[in-house]
Formats: structure tokens, sequence, C-alpha cells
């Protein structure tokens, strides 16, 4: 049931991370404060296919 995801910073729209998730437990869209490398800063980053 685990797939993989990409997260996607939301002020640049860069692809940063690569991680996974159980779609049984969390079947909507995963959003995660985390460090953005060209933002410089913690940004909010959402999940793409």
């Amino acid at each position: 049931m685990r797939v993989k995801i990409t997260l996607r910073c939301t002020e640049c729209k860069q692809r940063n991370y690569n991680t996974n998730k159980n779609k049984k437990n969390t079947p909507d869209r995963l959003e995660l404060n985390k460090y953005c490398r060209f933002c410089r800063k913690h940004t909010l980053h959402s999940e793409t296919k």
C-alpha cells in the first residue's frame, strides 16, 4: 500500500524531496513544512505525482 511521492515547494515550485506514504492511512495529499534549499528557508511542501 505504500507509494512513492515527491514533495514540491509551494513558493518556488521546485521538487525537493522524495518520500513514501501509506495510501490507506493518508488518502489525501500530504503537506509538510520542510526546508527548501532554493528559497533558503522553511516552506510548505505539497505532494505531487
